[in-house]
């Protein structure tokens, strides 16, 4: 098998994360309007746009986790090989396992913790300051963004293990 070709499955979950970070492009293009269209405003015309920051900092949430397990599925993270010829593949393998396990298991307790905050934002109908948006769907986000990163770990991890996937 190709070294860098993956299983159908891991492409299917790969295409999955492809539409998410399609919808984070958009976010983070109609950001970057709002804040063109917003400074345009206030220095052109002499009138801010009311709560531009918080649209601003609410959006950037959906546009880094909408975009996470894309990055996971590609393996777009940051690695370093600088060992990689001292280990030899072994140890190679023997990180890759133990990356997606320590990375899924840190990422599964922060979904944990998201989803409770979540819950307890909805519970007690936060809301921004300005706008008064409420922000229980950001933290939803937050959540469902890192779980679908762990389930792409898994998948990765799953197909390390099978020998379907060499990193």
């Amino acid at each position: 098998m190709d070294q860098h070709k993956s299983p159908v499955w891991l492409e299917a979950s790969n295409r999955a994360t492809l539409v998410l970070a399609a919808i984070s492009g958009v976010l983070l293009l109609g950001m970057l309007v709002l804040v063109f269209v917003a400074v345009f405003a206030r220095y052109i015309f002499g009138t801010p746009i009311l709560g531009v920051n918080e649209v601003v900092q609410l959006t950037s949430v959906g546009v880094v986790m909408l975009a996470l397990p894309f990055a996971t599925a590609i393996r777009s993270h940051v690695s370093v090989d600088v060992l990689d010829n001292a280990i030899g593949p072994v140890g190679r393998f023997v990180g890759d396992v133990q990356s997606r396990i320590l990375s899924s298991l840190v990422l599964s307790v922060l979904v944990h913790r998201s989803w409770l905050k979540a819950l307890d934002a909805y519970e007690f109908t936060d809301t921004t300051n300005m706008l008064g948006l409420p922000i229980w769907p950001f933290y939803g986000a937050i959540a469902a963004g890192m779980a679908l990163c762990v389930v792409v770990l898994l998948l990765q991890l799953v197909a390390i293990l099978t020998g379907k996937l060499r990193l």
